[in-house]
């Protein structure tokens, strides 16, 4: 029954009056970055800044085909827009199947409307879980208590009474009610429905931070080596007085650039985002929103996931299956115009919706009502009944029946066998007013016991076994009985006996309990989040999947919070993936996208700033022995182009099984200085007794030669272990390079002046020296944890 105060809401043409006119709630909110933001990420860049200066020199000064290495730098950018374009179209119609609803009541019913469907002046109605779309005023509060936090900072619920002003943003902890719209679209803050929750942080990502990390270390550092590089290119052509002479300084500059593009790890950012980019798109095909790119990461490195049993391991769905009459005091006619009663309130939850559609009557009014809180376990209704006023309440048997000893063991039983069991009772005096009251004291007289079947969904066994052979911990934390929770447990086979988290009264005993148990029933929304925090300070990264509203504040706090499609506005706003279909067996997939990205940026970057080092190196031991630089821009362009950027993406975009190992930026450093010093050292040995004793362009296209063979082994063995494919582009790689020998028109584009003398076998030689050295070191490095070949 609707209080008068309320009404039936607007009408269909009142809302299309307000349409018409633009009093609706025009939303601008976006899923993922702007393409301004992917443009000017993509293009302005400090490398792309150092290139483009070193391509207007040679494009100035020099021969065009030194130029060559901008090609790249071109590519890379136009890769990475339209990947990052791509991915960002997907995500924005992924994000359309989880954009969040707002119930509003109009023309007598209750309907639910996209957001930016609220008028002015709309009736909301409002539940536990509900977002407020718009700025508000409260008509109705039945215990109606906000969290406001991300607005106003305060951490606790703020009750609001009838009268009461909410935000947009804010979201229902506990209660019902209904709000009439005051505010909307660019009046109220419902531009910041979901851009405010998310605001708190973003989500930690090992492989963002190595990469930005590594590119600071290289700001610092190019500056200084490349005034190195230039003074020693002018000294090495004889100094200011001879640089104008017989045009010196143009070769000077050729060399300089040269030095400069065999620094800059032109492609590395490239490929991180590309991997992100294209998981996110095959998540977003199996339908998993990532609301967060970085997201698919966190999965991977994930050791500790935490579930809810509603909605998550079943399917949420429940079916009455039936009521059981307790006892002769109270008639069960009364008992079920009761229930007709708590099925018949507008805001109610999905027990309610499941209760109306079994029991229905007009014997009755409401005269008040007690809205369900996690906190007390109960709702209750004072009903008038031919004249009488009468009060009861429904809820948690072992709350509802605490002094019926005979009725809550039989409930106990019920649950057991893996049902959901409610109590109803009629109280001997009128509820206490307020929301959130216990019912301690207060005499209640047993009337029925409501059974309500959950479906287990039929994916979570093979899902829970595949996360335990992933070293994965799972941990279920559900409010319902203990006993209801332990038995659905016990048939997913999972360990241990199910804790009674209602007993656990302080941190010390809940952190306990988290070291031993594995299912927890009874679990508050409080308890929940401080599960969460207790994980995280052991040093554990945690994963917090679930719908209602009690699960929202855990999946704020955990490393990666995950939100099903069904879940609550306020759920899914403060999550980093979405499950659009509810289907908890997605999971595996998420988390074998984020070790293959985790794995294979790690994998490339290895070979990335291996030659970021041995373009250092070649750039200071030239300049500091006043050699020309070992070889022309278009040459290292050539090296890096096959031995480093193409088969870079085919490795970015491989299967990859690897279970995540803490530490990547110290193993890449560790592997990529001492490989990157094994190829530049090469070149110098293989350069050094020619470069005076032949001609300098045959010099040059030997260390080439001699470069190449090293930088070919290092992706040799960063491939392993090698299957067929692998075998097949390092085949298609060297073949490649041989060819570009090989024909006179590819050999006099990139300077490769080579015939059979014994410079060449110097340089063959040296360059199978060097691999060895690779191979050496790869074989250290292995033992030591510095890289992997477990995939």
């Amino acid at each position: 029954m609707t209080d008068a105060r309320v009404g039936d809401g607007l009408s269909a043409a009142q809302v299309a009056e307000r349409r018409a006119d633009g009093r609706h709630n025009a939303q601008r909110q976006t899923s993922s970055r702007s393409i301004g933001d992917i443009l000017r990420e993509n293009i302005v860049t400090l490398f792309n800044g150092i290139l483009t200066v070193c391509f207007v020199a040679v494009l100035l000064l020099g021969d065009l085909r030194d130029g060559f290495f901008y090609g790249v730098v071109v590519a890379n950018a136009l890769i990475g827009i339209v990947q990052e374009v791509r991915a960002k179209l997907v995500l924005d119609r992924a994000a359309l199947l989880a954009a969040p609803e707002s119930r509003v009541r109009r023309d007598g019913a209750v309907v639910a409307v996209p957001l930016e469907d609220v008028v002015l002046d709309d009736l909301l109605v409002l539940r536990p879980g509900d977002q407020i779309p718009a700025d508000a005023v409260v008509v109705e509060s039945t215990g109606l208590a906000l969290d406001e936090s991300l607005l106003t900072g305060e951490s606790d619920p703020v009750f609001k009474d009838d009268g009461a002003q909410l935000l947009s943003g804010s979201h229902v902890v506990t209660g019902t009610g209904y709000a009439l719209v005051t505010a909307v679209g660019a009046d109220s803050y419902a531009s910041k429905l979901t851009s405010e929750i998310k605001r708190h942080s973003l989500v930690h990502s090992e492989l963002r931070d190595a990469t930005n990390r590594i590119l600071v270390y290289l700001s610092w550092i190019l500056g200084p080596i490349i005034l190195i590089t230039l003074v020693g290119r002018v000294l090495a052509y004889g100094g200011f007085g001879e640089l104008f002479v017989d045009a010196r300084w143009r070769r000077a500059l050729i060399d300089a650039v040269a030095a400069v593009v065999g620094m800059i790890p032109e492609g590395l950012v490239l490929l991180t985002s590309l991997a992100f980019g294209v998981a996110a798109i095959q998540l977003a095909s199996r339908k998993v929103l990532v609301q967060e790119l970085a997201a698919v990461e966190v999965l991977a490195r994930v050791d500790v996931l935490c579930l809810d049993k509603t909605g998550t391991l079943t399917s949420g769905e429940l079916e009455l299956e039936g009521t059981i009459h307790l006892g002769d005091i109270v008639p069960h006619e009364q008992s079920e115009i009761a229930l007709a009663a708590f099925g018949a309130d507008d805001a109610g939850n999905a027990t309610a919706g499941i209760l109306a559609d079994r029991f229905r009557s007009d014997a009755y009014s409401v005269v008040r009502r007690v809205p369900f809180s996690s906190a007390t376990k109960y709702s209750g209704v004072v009903l008038r009944i031919a004249g009488e006023e009468t009060s009861w309440v429904l809820g948690a048997p072992e709350r509802v029946l605490a002094d019926h000893p005979a009725e809550l063991a039989r409930a106990t039983e019920i649950a057991a066998t893996g049902r959901r069991t409610l109590a109803l009772a009629r109280a001997s005096s009128a509820l206490p007013e307020g929301a959130q009251i216990a019912l301690t004291g207060l005499a209640l007289v047993p009337a029925s016991l409501v059974i309500l079947g959950e479906t287990l969904r039929p994916e979570a066994r093979d899902t829970l076994g595949y996360f335990a052979e992933q070293d994965v911990r799972v941990v279920v934390m559900s409010g319902d009985n203990p006993v209801t929770v332990g038995a659905i447990a016990r048939e997913l086979r999972l360990d241990g006996a199910a804790v009674d988290a209602s007993a656990l009264t302080t941190d010390e005993e809940l952190e306990t309990a988290l070291r031993t148990a594995n299912v927890l029933g009874r679990v508050s929304p409080e308890q929940k989040r401080t599960a969460v925090g207790l994980l995280r300070a052991q040093g554990r990264t945690v994963a917090m999947t679930g719908d209602g509203v009690n699960d929202a504040m855990a999946i704020k706090d955990a490393n990666l919070g995950i939100a099903m499609g069904s879940a609550t506005a306020a759920t899914k706003a403060v999550s980093r993936l979405v499950l659009l279909d509810n289907r908890f067996d997605r999971l595996p997939g998420v988390l074998a996208s984020g070790r293959r990205v985790i794995a294979n940026v790690e994998r490339v970057s290895n070979i990335f700033l291996a030659k970021t080092v041995y373009g250092i190196l070649l750039a200071l031991v030239s300049a500091v022995l006043l050699w020309p630089f070992p070889f022309l821009p278009r040459q290292m362009t050539l090296v890096s182009s096959l031995a480093i950027g193409i088969p870079s993406f085919f490795l970015a975009l491989a299967p990859n099984r690897r279970i995540y190992t803490p530490g990547v930026l110290p193993r890449i450093l560790k592997y990529s200085v001492p490989t990157g010093v094994i190829a530049g050292l090469a070149a110098v040995v293989a350069y050094a007794p020619i470069h005076r004793t032949l001609p300098l362009h045959e010099a040059r296209s030997i260390a080439t030669v001699t470069l190449f063979c090293v930088s070919l082994w290092i992706l040799c063995v960063l491939t392993r272990p090698l299957s067929g494919p692998r075998w097949a582009l390092l085949g298609a790689v060297a073949g490649a390079f041989v060819l570009v020998c090989a024909i006179p028109f590819t050999a006099e584009f990139f300077q490769m002046h080579l015939s059979l003398s014994w410079g060449l076998a110097w340089g063959i030689a040296v360059g199978a020296v060097g691999a060895a050295g690779i191979e050496l070191f790869y074989r250290f490095a292995r033992g030591r944890g510095l890289v992997f070949d477990r995939q």
